[in-house]
């Protein structure tokens, strides 16, 4: 016998009605995970609040029925999987405001988790505002991997020469003049995106100020991404960048901290 029908023999007959709320100001995510919890634990989920929503500190997120040990069992389970993924939303959320109408910003990182939460923490990312990809339209990126495989910059890209109708994206992560070299080889050889990942912000005029000299810089963009936070953002809106990736500032924020409370019998 599960510990819970003992504590809950004489009231087991009873449901309950449950408020989760918010404590704090956010963006709600996670919602089809939540319903999905319900109906495995048979709570009835009476309301519940919209993803992309934007909800204040005592907001009721959701309204939940049940009896006793599905409430127990409820308050361990739903609020993980709103809370940590409305905190990613809210965090790509200010990222979105941070950069303003010219810089876009997309978060990568969700790559780097768990394949169980990986489609939680992407929808996440969508539920902010932002995208979660570098590139909404199909694409071929050639990350520091393939590039060091293949044997450099120009061979990456020529194993993709015959690619037609995608966007071909290279990782960069060298330093200095070679930087602005690979950058160049990249772009004569057809790359409509480089990413800078050095996260050095100053690379970024490097490579702009040696694309324009070669009038190269209108075919490409360029992106950016190494350890960047939030608060980076503003002052990023000042350099010669299109994009911006940040990961770990996003996908690894602080949960919307919830709660969840009995209110009264059904």
């Amino acid at each position: 016998m599960n510990v819970r029908d003992l504590i809950f023999l004489k009231v087991k007959g009873i449901k309950f009605l449950a408020h989760i709320t918010s404590q704090d100001e956010g963006i709600l995510s996670g919602t089809r995970w939540l319903r999905r919890a319900c109906k495995t634990l048979g709570i009835d989920l009476k309301k519940c609040k919209k993803d992309g929503e934007k909800v204040r500190q005592s907001d009721i997120i959701a309204v939940l029925e049940g009896n006793p040990k599905q409430m127990a069992l409820g308050e361990e389970e739903l609020i993980g999987w709103i809370s940590k993924s409305s905190g990613i939303a809210t965090a790509a959320w200010k990222a979105k405001i941070s950069a303003g109408k010219t810089l876009k910003v997309v978060s990568g990182a969700w790559k780097k988790m768990p394949i169980p939460i990986k489609d939680l923490i992407r929808q996440a990312i969508l539920d902010g505002g932002i995208y979660y990809r570098i590139s909404e339209e199909p694409f071929i990126y050639l990350d520091k991997n393939y590039v060091k495989i293949l044997g450099g910059v120009k061979e990456a890209l020529l194993s993709v020469k015959n690619s037609k109708h995608v966007t071909k994206i290279i990782q960069l992560k060298s330093k200095g003049k070679r930087l602005c070299q690979e950058a160049l080889v990249a772009s004569q050889l057809g790359t409509h995106i480089i990413m800078i990942d050095t996260g050095q912000k100053d690379d970024i005029k490097m490579v702009d100020l040696v694309l324009r000299k070669q009038r190269l810089r209108r075919r490409v963009k360029i992106a950016f991404g190494g350890n960047i936070k939030i608060e980076d953002l503003k002052m990023l809106r000042k350099f010669p960048v299109d994009i911006v990736d940040i990961g770990k500032a996003i996908v690894d924020a602080p949960l919307l901290d919830m709660r969840m409370d009995i209110i009264e019998t059904a």
